[in-house]
């Protein structure tokens, strides 16, 4: 089985033990992250944090958004705080 990094793309990808949960883990030798190939909770999952986002924006709420993807809510409200802009900070959107 051939695996890319799925941060760079890359086939520069060795395996590198094993995860607590029992799934392979993989080193990028090019950019050197790790990752794995899939995961078990969807929170980890590639993608959630954009789809949380992308519900957030469409007026969903937070229980909404953990029950719809199958995660703690917890998570959701971990990963909104994170993009939020901080006190202080200028926003780079431009609302016209």
């Amino acid at each position: 089985m051939e695996v890319k990094c799925r941060y760079c793309g890359q086939e520069t990808v060795v395996k590198n033990g094993k995860a607590p949960n029992g799934l392979q883990r993989f080193h990028c030798q090019a950019c050197r992250r790790y990752f794995q190939v899939e995961y078990r909770y969807n929170g980890h999952k590639p993608g959630t944090a954009q789809r949380i986002v992308d519900m957030a924006f469409n007026g969903s709420g937070v229980r909404d958004t953990s029950r719809v993807l199958g995660i703690s809510k917890d998570t959701v409200i971990r990963r909104l705080k994170k993009i939020s802009p901080r006190p202080g900070e200028q926003s780079t959107a431009s609302y016209r």
